[in-house]
């Protein structure tokens, strides 16, 4: 695994901080009992950093858990642009 990985903990903090206050589908980043609801979404986007999979593999995973997972209708512009902050994760 690539060094700048080493600090796991660090990582799946900016995660989920991304995915609460930026993704945010289901509209719960003001809730504070709901602060873990998208915790199982950030090991496999850690995972699909880790591999240094692309950006678009990232919005691939993001638009499934929307649509596919949540039944939501999505926002395909919304979905990329955390797409690409995440991605800009993997390459820091």
């Amino acid at each position: 695994m690539n060094k700048k990985f080493g600090n796991v903990r660090s990582l799946y903090s900016k995660i989920n901080s991304i995915l609460l206050k930026d993704w945010d589908p289901i509209g719960i980043n003001d809730i504070p009992e709901a602060q873990d609801e998208y915790d199982a979404y950030i090991p496999p986007i850690y995972e699909l950093l880790a591999s240094e999979k692309s950006e678009h593999e990232i919005f691939n995973y993001l638009w499934w858990v929307e649509i596919e997972h949540m039944g939501l209708s999505g926002n395909r512009q919304q979905t990329q642009i955390i797409a690409k902050k995440l991605a800009r994760l993997g390459s820091k």
